[in-house]
């Protein structure tokens, strides 16, 4: 026995019955499909054809204020050089340095703040002067130069007491900066025969040059250090005949 399912008929928006020339008593029913039409869309978003999409669901670009990142941090154009953010003062480097080359006008308050930057570039190209004479001597110099800030800090320390205000960074840097006489001399000795006379003398004038400078800088910076002047210029003369005799053997 058919059993009947109870559909509701359609309804067409022009009032017209597509059945009324059916016969009289024919009726027409039409069942809805339980599945929307293919070539329909009830998704927008996950339609293959973007075009078909409507408009309300594109979005506005992100639009950011010129020079800013993010929308609201600062430009690059505002950001400090990479070596200031490394704390390296370029500019009091080479204030430092012309400082060193004249060993009778030495301005003592550039040296306050002391920096192992200009040091450690000297110490470097002494090895590299070195290394261009066929001696590896890399470790040997930041090994020596260690002992001898050291040396210095003890020394200086002991004979000032309690009152002694010279700390070892300072030393540090102080003898690193004084190295540029010798790194001067390892320079000058690729052109100039080793063990020979030329060479001992050369050496004698530069080591005086740096224990010199080195001597005025750490009197001056110092507390209590012009009351023993002539101890801390015989130490910095041994630190740097000790470098010398790298150069010259």
């Amino acid at each position: 026995m058919a059993r009947e399912f109870n559909a509701p008929p359609v309804i067409f928006p022009s009032g017209g019955n597509p059945g009324a020339g059916m016969g009289p008593g024919a009726t027409q029913r039409r069942a809805t499909a339980p599945f929307p039409s293919k070539t329909t869309n009830p998704i927008p978003f996950m339609a293959f054809d973007v075009s078909n999409a409507p408009a309300s669901t594109s979005f506005p670009p992100t639009q950011f204020a010129p020079g800013t990142i993010g929308g609201g941090g600062t430009g690059f154009e505002d950001e400090p050089p990479l070596l200031e953010e490394l704390g390296i003062n370029t500019k009091q480097i080479y204030q430092k340095t012309v400082s060193i080359l004249n060993p009778f006008r030495i301005k003592s308050d550039l040296h306050n703040n002391a920096d192992l930057s200009g040091p450690f570039l000297f110490l470097m190209a002494f090895g590299l002067f070195q290394l261009l004479a066929g001696k590896l001597h890399f470790g040997i110099i930041l090994g020596w130069v260690t002992v001898a800030s050291l040396f210095i800090y003890v020394v200086f320390n002991m004979l000032a007491g309690r009152n002694g205000n010279l700390d070892l960074y300072r030393c540090l840097s102080l003898i690193g900066y004084c190295m540029l006489p010798i790194v001067m001399l390892s320079a000058v000795a690729l052109f100039v025969p080793q063990g020979g006379m030329v060479i001992m003398l050369m050496s004698g004038v530069f080591v005086i040059w740096s224990t010199r400078v080195c001597t005025r800088l750490l009197v001056e910076l110092a507390s209590y250090g012009d009351e023993h002047r002539g101890l801390i210029a015989y130490a910095c003369f041994l630190i740097y005949s000790l470098f010398s005799l790298l150069v010259m053997f």
